[in-house]
């Protein structure tokens, strides 16, 4: 079993599917509405839970309108969540979610909710012991981030940061992380260099302090840059039919593979598979494949 520790957001999804996205000022009719437990943390933690990781969440979820629900289905998802604040004055943080049916595109906003107020207390009182990997993204306070990927550091836990969703800040974070999982936009934004060559941009961002980048690129695969070199790996062809949360299913295998001591090009394409049987079918969480899925889908050749 992988123990690993997600540091990050709860949020209630709500989610319309619609033809396709609007453009700015339209009105179009949604073919079907769904509420669910999101955030980048909590699908991050279900994916990995999914793919046999033992995964604990350490995150802040308010307790008014309903918050109470999704540490419930974090719990029935196997994910341990007794560093789960639930404070009872606040709400849990918010995404309005719009999904396109021609090509499975997305756009999201969040509010971030009692995500927000993640104290440097409960940072403090993490506890650490047999941790292998402390995952991250950029919906918390970064000084809370900061200061957990410090005291990781200290205690030989490796450190896997998401930079999403963007903040120009979060670059300051980058030499406290062992791995640095992005999207070609966000990537080109931490830069201020815009677009560029893919292995370009992933040596880049590891000459601002990570020792590993995972530069991802949908449909056209990844590319990876660690001590040894650059490798660029395609993507399996799929039908994309929902592309919310392909980006957290591919961190949770990734993560999942690296903790049990896979190799990275083993690592890689174990990703690589659950993120394309992700992309396949509707829903977030709800398209998180299990392990027996992927190990089906990695026996075809």
């Amino acid at each position: 079993m992988a123990e690993i520790l997600v540091l990050g957001s709860v949020n209630r999804d709500l989610v319309v599917h619609a033809p396709r996205l609007p453009l700015p000022g339209e009105t179009l009719r949604g073919q079907r509405f769904a509420s669910c437990l999101g955030g980048k943390g909590a699908n991050q933690a279900v994916a990995a839970a999914r793919l046999g990781a033992q995964v604990s969440l350490a995150a802040r979820v308010g307790l008014m309108e309903l918050g109470e629900a999704l540490v419930a289905q974090l719990q029935a998802e196997g994910v341990d969540t007794s560093l789960v604040a639930q404070p009872a004055d606040e709400a849990p943080g918010v995404a309005l979610i719009v999904v396109g049916a021609e090509d499975g595109e997305n756009q999201i906003v969040t509010v971030a909710g009692s995500n927000g107020s993640l104290p440097l207390q409960q940072v403090e009182a993490l506890p650490l012991a047999g941790v292998r990997w402390l995952v991250a993204q950029q919906e918390l306070p970064l000084a809370s981030l900061a200061r957990a990927f410090e005291r990781a550091r200290a205690a030989g836990v490796r450190v896997l940061l998401n930079a999403a969703p963007f903040r120009a800040e979060g670059a300051a974070l980058l030499p406290l992380v062992d791995l640095l999982v992005v999207n070609r936009l966000e990537a080109g934004a931490l830069l201020q260099a815009g677009d560029g060559a893919p292995e370009g941009l992933a040596q880049a961002l590891r000459a601002k302090g990570p020792r590993a980048v995972l530069l991802s690129l949908g449909a056209d695969g990844l590319v990876w840059a660690d001590e040894s070199g650059v490798r660029r790996d395609p993507a399996r062809a799929v039908k994309a039919v929902d592309t919310v949360g392909a980006g957290d299913t591919l961190v949770g295998a990734l993560v999942t593979a690296l903790a049990e001591g896979q190799s990275v090009p083993e690592a890689l394409t174990f990703a690589q598979a659950a993120a394309a049987l992700a992309v396949s079918r509707a829903g977030v969480q709800d398209a998180m494949p299990s392990r027996a899925e992927v190990q089906a889908l990695l026996a075809i050749a």
